[in-house]
């Protein structure tokens, strides 16, 4: 039996996001707001990267200043090695053509979720998340894909809509688009729970 499938990972994503949206929002909120400032903006980041990986385990985020929590800054290191490992081995993949840099690209996505929930080095992210996408690429680029095309079809939509108010517009297209992130957000969340779970 597959661990995952496109529909039930959109199905359980969207539930997900109905029920987490305003403090998953307002965390976003947050990090943008406060994206500019030096030390706290990586400790930030790494806690927005790491909001699946509570969704997975069933947390209802109680507030949205868990971003701001000290323990993400801890994984600072292991963080931009990873990120350093990830960028100088897609080079020559993606020199070889598109096609293999999608695809290691794919068997990376939970790498960040593993580092974080895990505590294990940056190489090991990248095997343990080659490992437990083994089989479900084609899975995961289609859940991107539906995700996407969402997106940019809410956003076609909002901006027709609200294009031509101005400031305000702009914003509800802004929120809009924070919807489809959120639901994103909460999609990784189930594809990380159900590849990563033991057997």
């Amino acid at each position: 039996m597959r661990k995952i499938s496109l529909l039930p990972v959109l199905t359980e994503g969207f539930q997900i996001c109905l029920k987490n949206f305003l403090p998953i929002f307002l965390a976003y909120i947050l990090w943008i707001v406060t994206i500019w400032i030096p030390y706290l903006n990586v400790g930030t980041t790494i806690a927005i990267l790491s909001l699946p990986v509570e969704l997975s385990k069933g947390n209802s985020m109680v507030s949205p200043l868990f971003i701001f929590d000290g323990k993400y800054r801890r994984y600072m290191g292991e963080f931009f090695a990873l990120v350093g490992l990830m960028s100088i081995s897609l080079i020559p993949a993606f020199f070889f053509g598109i096609i293999p840099g999608i695809i290691i690209s794919i068997s990376w996505t939970l790498a960040i979720y593993i580092l974080i929930d895990k505590g294990v080095a940056p190489g090991e992210a990248l095997v343990k998340s080659n490992n437990a996408t083994y089989g479900y690429k084609w899975t995961l680029f289609g859940i991107s894909l539906v995700v996407g095309v969402i997106n940019i079809i809410v956003t076609l939509i909002a901006s027709a809509i609200f294009g031509g108010l101005g400031l305000f517009g702009a914003l509800l297209i802004w929120i809009f688009m924070a919807v489809v992130m959120v639901f994103s957000t909460a999609c990784n969340a189930v594809v990380y729970r159900d590849l990563t779970k033991e057997e």
